[in-house]
């Protein structure tokens, strides 16, 4: 997805959570405070989460066999340019606890078996 698509796409996702939160607003017309920013929190981790992965994926990082070898990272422990590996899928979780995926490269030292995952 180029960045323009990618920029669209967010837009067109956060338009739906503000139009989400006023309809729960409506449901909602004597909710607390805290209610209405944990209602608004949740939905705004959602597309965090989503927005985070996209830009993720979107970086040189994911895609390490398309940087030149001398641009490659180096191993922190020996020094040593790192080669290629994968591509391998890594699930995290973000800080609000979404989960997303990460399906990318890895670098591995081929002296000292140190590993980079997503590297850079």
């Amino acid at each position: 997805m180029r960045l323009a698509e990618r920029e669209q796409h967010w837009q067109h996702e956060a338009e739906e959570i503000l139009v989400g939160f006023m309809e729960w607003r409506q449901q909602h017309p004597h909710a607390t405070l805290s209610a209405l920013e944990e209602a608004l929190d949740e939905r705004w981790a959602v597309a965090r989460a989503r927005i985070l992965q996209d830009a993720a994926l979107a970086s040189t990082a994911a895609n390490l066999r398309a940087v030149p070898a001398e641009e490659r990272p180096r191993c922190p422990q020996c020094g040593e340019l790192m080669e290629v590996r994968g591509p391998e899928e890594r699930h995290l979780t973000t800080t609000y606890e979404q989960p997303i995926s990460l399906r990318r490269q890895y670098a591995v030292c081929a002296a000292c078996n140190e590993a980079l995952f997503p590297p850079r």
